[in-house]
């Protein structure tokens, strides 16, 4: 390759390789399928990626067919350099072919066999998941997901069958990438697909939970706030479960993002707190080294310190104090501002003298002193500093504390 200059008009403007399968966008500009595809679809962007003029979520990918061709004559014509031609791609699946697949999947087996084509007709493109949807895959996966419901009338034999029919559906349903308007759909008027969720994450395979996890993130998103209000104790007790079971590292970020996005609104943060989270998470911040789990993590914590139980269950934990002090200034900017801000919470509503002498002991009160005098942001300064002065003379004999504050 080195040796041979490559057309430019050759190259996708995204991936600046070689096209494969070109295709030109609503705009006039050339780009391979699977770049675009992703550009549009995964990516969930609206522009033109050269022209940043709008596109439609469903525009029309037009084939370059003489431009494929050239291509694969210059690859012939430079096969001695090691160029290999490329082949002719398979065009995308249309709905009516997806359609009758779903129709004829009656039985179990037949489920299974109809989950596995669609599982590879998926892979081939993103075109093909957008055609799969339309045809009404969505709506199919998510009837076998909700077959879980039914479990427990099914024969022996039977249950393996569902069960692996059930968690291979929720593969497939999270990696479509379904559309906003598909998860709308999924949510439904009356939430019945996240109860089923939620049975997946009592009931099923470590797999399935965390598929469960995935897929609640990316419907929550697009919830409409009464529905995030009226989410029972039980749904916050397994999503903390699956945060200290560690399903996954995926699903542990995505039970975090899922808490943080549900914890303002309503009594979430009292549920959350009844599900045992504010333990969960001291644990998680013990043993955590990545930053912005660190930061997730500590976030939770300061939302989840705005109410009274959750201040009680935080000085319930040995730890609590000890290791929310211990990331100021050992994380980032972020973690160091959430942690004062935890710290601000306890000292203002919390603050018994048993409290402020463990704080003491501790070396909070010398962590907070230290704050005052490195660059850890203004917002965290001027927080230490409300602290010392809210309880300066409760702290008095620590040599560290400025003397304008006594």
């Amino acid at each position: 390759m080195e040796e041979i200059e490559v057309p430019p008009y050759f190259l996708c403007p995204i991936s600046l390789e070689i096209m494969k399968d070109p295709v030109i966008v609503p705009t006039g500009i050339t780009y391979d399928r699977e770049s675009i595809e992703k550009w549009l679809f995964a990516g969930k962007k609206n522009t033109c990626p050269v022209t940043k003029q709008e596109l439609s979520a469903d525009c029309d990918l037009t084939p370059n067919h003489t431009l494929r061709r050239l291509i694969q004559s210059w690859c012939t014509m430079n096969a001695s350099y090691g160029i290999e031609r490329i082949p002719t791609p398979k065009p995308p699946m249309n709905k009516t072919q997806i359609a009758k697949l779903i129709k004829d999947a009656k039985s179990p087996q037949l489920k299974i066999e109809c989950l596995q084509k669609l599982r590879s007709i998926a892979s081939e493109s993103e075109t093909n998941k957008r055609v799969m949807e339309a045809a009404g895959a969505v709506e199919f996966l998510a009837s076998i997901v909700m077959t879980i419901n039914t479990l427990e009338q099914v024969s022996d034999d039977g249950v393996e069958v569902l069960t692996r029919a059930i968690s291979e559906a929720l593969g497939m349903l999270y990696n479509l990438h379904v559309s906003e308007t598909g998860l709308k759909s999924l949510i439904g008027k009356n939430g019945e697909f996240i109860e089923t969720l939620l049975r997946v994450m009592q009931n099923g395979n470590y797999e399935s939970r965390a598929y469960a996890v995935l897929l609640l993130k990316s419907m929550i998103e697009v919830a409409e706030p009464l529905r995030m209000i009226s989410l029972r104790t039980e749904f916050f007790i397994e999503l903390v479960q699956g945060l200290k079971d560690q399903i996954s590292q995926q699903a542990s970020k995505a039970v975090l993002q899922l808490l943080v996005q549900l914890c303002p609104w309503g009594r979430n943060k009292v549920k959350a707190v009844e599900a045992g989270a504010v333990s969960v998470l001291i644990e998680r911040l013990l043993d955590c080294s990545e930053r912005r789990t660190c930061e997730m993590v500590l976030m939770l914590l300061d939302m989840l310190c705005g109410c009274a139980e959750g201040r009680a269950e935080f000085l319930k934990h040995g730890a609590g104090l000890a290791i929310v002090s211990k990331k100021i200034l050992r994380v980032s900017q972020v973690a160091s501002d959430r942690a004062v801000r935890i710290l601000l919470s306890i000292s203002k509503f919390s603050a018994t003298p048993i409290v402020l002498q463990e704080m003491l002991q501790l070396g909070v009160v010398a962590k907070l002193c230290l704050t005052l005098q490195v660059d850890c942001g203004e917002k965290a300064r001027e927080k230490a500093k409300d602290i010392l002065k809210l309880h300066a003379r409760a702290w008095k004999s620590c040599s560290c504390l400025p003397n304008n504050l006594l």
